[in-house]
């Protein structure tokens, strides 16, 4: 899973991003909103955890454009103000979630799973894919009930398939939500991440398909 951030506090910003990091997601940093605009424009992302505040263009203002664009990225905004009328006005604009200033680490990735919840499958905690059972909370992988010894990329790998099950996800995708701004993963690393994947899910009849040339796909399970 791919995160921006646009915040302009340094300090809270880079918290934000060592945290997130920690719990095995790709986050990159913006710190203005034409910045955020143009991120978002050229990456695909995740989630975006806004700021209102920003300078030369308000997080208010990225949201409503982001909106008028039909761009339905999950939004979670941050900010000092914390009354009714700003919360009604942050929602209104589009905004999936809030967050009021000062907040407690924690709390804020509970709502990041929570949003990324919404985006995988509509909600539910744990989504059953044949033999596996992957707990979004928790971020922990079952086959046949016993735990799966993934990596964090392996991880957010076996997300990013369940997101698309049973449709062709290709490297550039892959890429896309896996590596933050800088980080240069070859075509070559992403076959390496995808078989270690494979060898761990295929004892339990979880296949990931090459489609050569073109992806992966990770195959519906058969009806039972």
């Amino acid at each position: 899973m791919r995160i921006l951030i646009a915040e302009d506090d340094a300090v809270l910003a880079d918290a934000v991003t060592r945290s997130l990091r920690l719990s095995g997601y790709a986050v990159d940093w913006v710190q203005t909103g034409p910045e955020a605009e143009s991120a978002i424009e050229a990456n695909e992302f995740d989630l975006l955890i806004l700021d209102i505040g920003l300078p030369k263009k308000s997080g208010l203002e990225v949201l409503k454009r982001l909106r008028a664009r039909q761009s339905h990225i999950p939004v979670l905004i941050l900010t000092g103000l914390d009354g009714v009328n700003d919360r009604v006005k942050g929602l209104d604009a589009g905004a999936d979630d809030y967050l009021a200033k000062p907040f407690d680490l924690a709390e804020l990735e509970a709502r990041v799973r929570a949003l990324a919840r919404r985006g995988m499958s509509g909600g539910p905690t744990l989504i059953n894919h044949g033999a596996l059972a992957y707990d979004q909370v928790g971020r922990v992988a079952r086959l046949n009930g016993g735990a799966v010894d993934l990596s964090a990329r392996e991880l957010s790998l076996l997300e990013i398939f369940l997101q698309r099950a049973g449709r062709l996800v290709s490297k550039d995708q892959l890429v896309n939500h896996l590596c933050e701004w800088g980080e240069e993963v070859s075509a070559n690393a992403i076959e390496v991440y995808v078989h270690r994947l494979r060898r761990k899910l295929e004892p339990g009849g979880v296949k990931i398909v090459t489609v050569r040339g073109l992806g992966y796909s990770l195959e519906k399970p058969e009806a039972r």
